[in-house]
């Protein structure tokens, strides 16, 4: 009982940190996707004392796979791409939109697993996506007629999915032989230096210009990266896969609330009902019979819903 309430805290704690990285990310004083760069470096020496924790334990070491190094650069480059297209996302259009189109990596998840690792697909995924989808439909459609400019940010999420769900094929598979913290550690360590080439090669902004600056970057990379990251993989290994999936759809709830009371943005008819009905596909498609528990110590499961 004492470790579900964990489980469940963890859970909550981490989609609240997590909803509110938007935030940070609006009040940043450099470039989007430099912004990104410092919410994964920040966050590296912490990630290091996680991994060398986790590297300690016997059991952590067991477990010997030749292709780990290219998958933990994979990881790390869908995740480098994954933040860039978020954070741009984030400039563009409105925090809601970001966060819940971002929330469509799931369906990418899916769709990639069907088509690269030729799992089957049933209908209970089908009706789910088609409903995300025509909820996605409702949030662009919203941002068209508000401003067309803003439909380049919602493009911008929608890549976020995409790449999201690359990045949580590539953890998932690390994830059956490597602990959390580690994947943490190597995928940051592979997307820092990745985002700083792309921010800098883009002519952004890369040093904030006041301490103000330098304290939202550094809550970024604590909440987000840091705490947010490391409280849903805690919950998530002591909580069924299908609560988590479901408590974790308070991130988009959490960021668009945020948003509405720290930055002044509100919500039209069409992108309430949009994003609920987006909201409601992803967990029908989500919604499956628990499998067997997994008998490795390390579980084969992504870290989280979206960045």
């Amino acid at each position: 009982m004492q470790t579900d309430v964990r489980g469940w805290a963890a859970l909550i704690g981490g989609a609240v940190c997590i909803g509110f990285a938007p935030i940070w990310v609006r009040w940043s004083e450099v470039g989007p996707i430099a912004t990104a760069f410092h919410r994964v470096a920040l966050a590296l020496p912490l990630l290091v004392l996680w991994a060398a924790r986790e590297r300690s334990r016997p059991a952590a070491t067991r477990h010997s796979n030749p292709r780990r190094p290219g998958w933990a650069f994979a990881a790390g480059a869908f995740f480098a791409i994954d933040m860039a297209a978020w954070h741009l996302s984030i400039r563009y259009t409105s925090v809601a939109n970001s966060t819940l189109l971002a929330n469509l990596a799931p369906i990418f998840v899916t769709l990639g697993a069907w088509i690269f690792l030729r799992e089957r697909v049933g209908r209970r995924f089908t009706a789910g996506m088609i409903l995300a989808l025509l909820g996605a439909w409702c949030l662009t459609g919203a941002s068209l007629q508000t401003d067309p400019n803003r439909l380049r940010g919602d493009l911008w999420g929608l890549a976020t999915a995409l790449f999201y769900g690359g990045y949580q094929l590539c953890v998932a598979r690390l994830r059956r032989d490597t602990a959390a913290g580690r994947v943490l550690f190597w995928s940051s360590l592979v997307s820092a230096p990745l985002l700083g080439i792309i921010a800098w090669s883009l002519g952004e902004t890369m040093l904030p210009a006041s301490p103000r600056g330098w304290l939202v970057l550094l809550g970024l990379a604590l909440t987000a990266q840091v705490f947010g990251q490391g409280l849903i993989t805690y919950g998530f290994a002591h909580l069924p896969a299908s609560l988590s999936s479901l408590v974790l759809l308070l991130q988009p709830l959490v960021a668009t609330l945020a948003a509405w009371m720290l930055l002044g943005e509100r919500l039209g008819i069409a992108q309430l009902l949009g994003g609920a009905i987006l909201l409601a596909g992803i967990q029908v498609a989500r919604s499956r019979p628990a499998p067997p528990a997994p008998s490795s110590q390390f579980p084969d499961r992504p870290l989280r819903s979206p960045p």
